[in-house]
């Protein structure tokens, strides 16, 4: 297996989710600060937005408008200029928890996820992918899924979703009108792997974050189809959450790292950064 050193890239933040490449800059939704951040290359950070209800999945639509997710009402807000906000999709009704991960992929299609049960506080149950098509309307994917999180469209138009509680990377076609059908398992994981957040490499990998740890099995992991683990960056002591890549070649894997318990992150409590390494393999453009 292949192992990765990293470095610091960015510190001083809370809770940092969705990270994002577009245009060169890197994008990071931090929960407890709710706040959306756009990064320089030297790692200090620009707040581009607010967002009352917790900003989580970040995405750009083809003419580069920005999406953010507010996961307190599971509303689908666009980014306008000076950080405003309007509304747009609404899949509060085929959510059953608090909001979570999005994908805007380079057609204008919108996949975002939810929960599906309050952690921490009941049992775990499934969660239903939300898909919104380019016309805006909303439309529930029939799928259990159990904790669905970090999410990532491969060239040939397979979508990939991360099942946190599975263990797993689940796999949908894409129908005529870009509606996810026909799930199936694509990687099911070691007990001990969480996977959160994603990012596809251009041979087909996907990068995750196992999070939930503070262990030795703390770090970001590479899978292939099948459920080969190829390689690892450890991040013993933080949680890891998701990352993306970013760089000129696209070859520098961001990731995010909190650190935090469950009971600390319940209760709004994290220390947030971003960390880089580079790496053997190149991100997909427009995959997440």
């Amino acid at each position: 297996m292949n192992e990765y050193e990293h470095e610091a890239f960015s510190s001083g933040h809370r809770f940092l989710e969705a990270p994002r490449w577009h245009d060169g800059q890197l994008w990071v939704s931090d929960f407890f600060a709710k706040t959306v951040l756009r990064f320089a290359e030297d790692g200090s950070a620009e707040v581009v937005a607010s967002v009352e209800g917790t900003p989580s999945g970040l995405g750009f639509l083809p003419d580069g408008r920005v999406l953010v997710v507010s996961q307190q009402d599971a509303m689908i807000l666009e980014i306008g200029e000076g950080g405003s906000l309007t509304p747009y999709a609404d899949y509060s009704h085929i959510a059953t928890s608090v909001a979570n991960e999005m994908l805007v992929s380079a057609d204008g299609h919108v996949y975002a996820g939810n929960f599906g049960f309050l952690l921490g506080a009941e049992e775990p149950r499934p969660a239903y992918l939300a898909h919104v098509a380019p016309d805006r309307s909303v439309r529930r994917v029939d799928a259990d899924l159990m904790f669905p999180n970090g999410t990532a469209m491969t060239p040939d138009g397979t979508l990939l979703v991360a099942e946190t509680i599975s263990h797993r990377i689940t796999a949908f076609d894409l129908d005529e009108r870009r509606h996810p059908v026909n799930p199936r398992v694509w990687a099911q994981l070691d007990d001990s792997l969480h996977p959160d957040g994603i990012a596809l490499d251009s041979e087909g990998g996907v990068w995750f974050g196992n999070a939930l740890t503070l262990g030795d099995d703390s770090g970001f992991y590479r899978v292939v189809e099948g459920g080969e683990i190829t390689d690892r960056i450890p991040t013993r002591g933080t949680w890891a959450v998701a990352c993306a890549f970013g760089g000129e070649q696209l070859n520098r894997l961001y990731m995010s790292c909190n650190t935090t318990t469950l009971d600390d992150f319940l209760a709004g409590r994290s220390s947030g950064e971003i960390r880089v390494a580079d790496v053997k393999h190149s991100g997909v453009p427009h995959s997440q």
